[in-house]
This record gives C-alpha cells, sequence and structure tokens, in this order.
C-alpha cells in the first residue's frame, strides 16, 4: 500500500481548525476547506515508489491495469475514477447543481469549440464526464438538497406573505409536478438588480419575524437569515425557499444525482465523487454564475432528502451503495484484536478518521494514523487490517472477473 500526501485546497467557506485537527497539525488562521485523495488532474495525491515522489496520477497512467485493474481500466481507461474528499464547511458553498454524463459531453465539447481557455474563471465544464456525488456526515452536517414538496413550499410562502412572492405562488398551485417549480426558479434567478434587491430585503424582513416568533418555518427562516448576510440581494437566497433543509447526524448520508440543486451549509464529512470537477452555478459565490447553463441542468422534481439507505455487510463494514459504477463507499470500524482482510482486484482509497491501523501485505506493514489515507492497487496481495480505527474506504462498483453484476453501469 501507498501512503498518500495529499493536497489540502484553501477556499474561503472551510473551516480554520477541522482538517488541521483532523491531520494532527497546529491551525495558521486560514480556511481549509477540502482534503482531497486521488488521482484527479487539478490537485493528485503524491506517493513514493522506490525513493521517487510522484502523482498519484502518474503511477496510474504508467501501468494501468496493475494500479486499476482490468475491470476499471476496459471501463474509464488509465485514470481513477473516483476521488475522495474530507469537506469541512464553516460557511455556505454556492448553490450547485452538477451534469449528467451526457450533459457534460456537450456542455464540454461547446466551450472546446468556441475556444474557452482551461483556465478561464467563466468557464463551466472542466471535463466531459459527470459528477455524482455522496457525503457522509462525521459531524452533524447542514445542507440544502434539491426541492421539496410543492405543497409544504406553498405554505411556507403562504406563511411569509410577501406580496413580491404572490407569482411565484400562483406558479407553485398551477404546477404541483415540479414545473411550476421551474417557472418560479427561472423568475427568481433572472430578476432585475433593483427587483432582486427589494425581494431579498422583504423576504429577509420577514423572515427574521418567524424566527422572533419561533413558530412554523423559523428553522427554514433561519437560514435565508444566514444566507442573506454572507449574500445580500442575491436571489438565491431566495430559492432557498423551495428547497429541503436536511440535518445529517455524524454516518448518515446523502447522494445528490445530476441535476440536484444543492448547498453544502456547515459541518464536516466524507465526500466521494465521479473524478470531475464539473460544476454549475446559481448563487451565494463570487465565482462564476451561469443561470441558464444552470437552469438547463436543474431537475426540478419534488423530491424528500436523498438519504442513502445504509447497508451493513458484517461486524466491521457498513455499506453506503450509489447507482453509479464510479465510486462506492464504506465505513470501517474495527475493533481491537479483529483482523479484518481486504481481498485484491480493485483500486481503493482508505483514510483513517479515529484510531490508527496496520494494514499488512506479503509481509510488509504500513501504519495508518488520524488523518492519513493510502491507496492499494487492484494488483496488491490482499491486506489484512488491524488496530483499532474508523476508516473510510472507497473503490468503484464495478465487477471484477468471477463477480455479480455492478450496482450501476459506466456508461
Amino acid at each position: 500500500m501507498d501512503r498518500l500526501d495529499n493536497p489540502v485546497h484553501r477556499d474561503a467557506w472551510g473551516s480554520t481548525t477541522a482538517i488541521p485537527r483532523l491531520l494532527g497539525v497546529d491551525p495558521d488562521g486560514g480556511p481549509c476547506s477540502e482534503l482531497w485523495m486521488g488521482a484527479h488532474p487539478a490537485a493528485p495525491s503524491r506517493v513514493e515508489r522506490a525513493g521517487v515522489t510522484q502523482s498519484l496520477a502518474e503511477v496510474i497512467r504508467a501501468d494501468p491495469e496493475t494500479e486499476l485493474g482490468a475491470a476499471v481500466t476496459g471501463a474509464y481507461g488509465p485514470r481513477l475514477p473516483f476521488l475522495l474528499k474530507v469537506l469541512a464547511a464553516a460557511r455556505p458553498l454556492s448553490l450547485q447543481a452538477h451534469p449528467s454524463r451526457s450533459q457534460a459531453a456537450a456542455g464540454f465539447a461547446d466551450e472546446e469549440r468556441r475556444g474557452v481557455a482551461p483556465d478561464d474563471p467563466g468557464r463551466n465544464y472542466a471535463d466531459a464526464d459527470h459528477k455524482p456525488e455522496m457525503l457522509c456526515a462525521l459531524t452533524e452536517f447542514h445542507a440544502l438538497c434539491g426541492f421539496r414538496a410543492v405543497a409544504e413550499t406553498i405554505d411556507l410562502l403562504e406563511t411569509l406573505t410577501v406580496p413580491d412572492l404572490d407569482p411565484d405562488l400562483q406558479a407553485l398551485r398551477s404546477g404541483p409536478d415540479g414545473s411550476g417549480v421551474r417557472r418560479v426558479l427561472d423568475r427568481l434567478l433572472h430578476l432585475p438588480d433593483i427587483e432582486r434587491t427589494s425581494l431579498v430585503q422583504a423576504v429577509s424582513n420577514r423572515c427574521a419575524e418567524l424566527v422572533a416568533a419561533d413558530g412554523a418555518h423559523a428553522r427554514e427562516a433561519q437560514t435565508v437569515l444566514d444566507l442573506a448576510d454572507q449574500h445580500p440581494g442575491d436571489a438565491a437566497v431566495v430559492c432557498a425557499l423551495l428547497m429541503n433543509q436536511a440535518t445529517l447526524q455524524p454516518g448518515e448520508a446523502i447522494f445528490l444525482a445530476a441535476g440536484n440543486l444543492h448547498a453544502y451549509l456547515r459541518g464536516v464529512g466524507v465526500e466521494v465523487m465521479a473524478s470531475s470537477d464539473n460544476v454549475v452555478r446559481a448563487g451565494l459565490t463570487e465565482r462564476h454564475v451561469d443561470v441558464d447553463e444552470l437552469l438547463a441542468i436543474v431537475d426540478t422534481t419534488p423530491g424528500p432528502v436523498p438519504l442513502v439507505t445504509v447497508v451493513a455487510g458484517d461486524d466491521v463494514e457498513v455499506r453506503y451503495p450509489a447507482p453509479v459504477a464510479d465510486f462506492r463507499l464504506s465505513r470501517l470500524m474495527l475493533p481491537a484484536g479483529r483482523a479484518y482482510e481486504l481481498a485484491p482486484g480493485r483500486p481503493r482509497i482508505l483514510l483513517v478518521v479515529d484510531g490508527r491501523l496496520e494494514v499488512a501485505q506479503d509481509g510488509r506493514t504500513t501504519q495508518l494514523a488520524r488523518g492519513q489515507s493510502g491507496f492499494l492497487r487492484a494488483g496488491d496481495p490482499p491486506a489484512v487490517l488491524t488496530g483499532t480505527a474508523t476508516a473510510f474506504l472507497a473503490t468503484t462498483s464495478l465487477p471484477e472477473p468471477g463477480e455479480p453484476g455492478a450496482t450501476g453501469a459506466a456508461g
């Protein structure tokens, strides 16, 4: 197993303490937003092989079948199809959605045809792949994700009694299947500056009254106030009124499919996703916003919070299944005195979030402490884990030869 040296991202919304605490280093006062583990070309992990430090992406390209296995190489070529992260949000991230594979391919081809530079801040599509993702909470985690039942949103807007929202109430009453949500989203995100500023202020004023009364919808009202405080005049603040509010407890997870409009609000979690960087933003950010492209890819179908139903593999492993082949996530809770074997045949990234693990392979042992991670090649011998630890294991859902079907499809 290769111990990974992983890049830390420093977005302004990041926590100043959570990732340093995980890594066992002193905070420097600056935000640390994400710890990336994988071979994404924008920020690959690094490994040491034969005394030479290389990026994991370079190592995989040099011998993809040994590193990834025949099934993964056949489906994805010489690249690791998933990216594992620790995400630590002290402030809300942007309101965003990710494209499907066909949407990403079309958007990427269009931007390439138009000559949009790869580092252009106005670019939406960094690659031609989709970006489904799953987040499992390490602490209590708060998020907006998808659109709640229309009847519940109507009740909220009727409680607010903001006259400027009357057109939206009418649209929702006439389109309970999600078509009304799309019309509301379109109207709000296209409001002229003066109308948008006025609406956000009027909604904020009423939300402050609901919070003070601590009655119905006080929770949704507080979220609007928090967002408006950081993004005054942003129409995405009002869009939050349409959305599900999720509060995950440690160990709970959500899966965000293509088109799911979402914004992580605060908390620390382990995130796994397809190895793509395609993000289309609607607001709550200083970065590029493309309302028309967002409306082209967003799914406005109402539904519940997309919680993942966990599957107990055995007394150590709990699996978080996803309906895609790109990734699969497991949580391992290894007690003292228990040995746990990982069979060969697929690439894996192992992250320790508490305690300490020893990973033994073919007579060699690698130590992983809290915050450390390692890469297990598909062609490696079986790995035997011992110690006392909580860890996360990311791999793909593709079947290896002789295994039954996968939980999703690569295409």
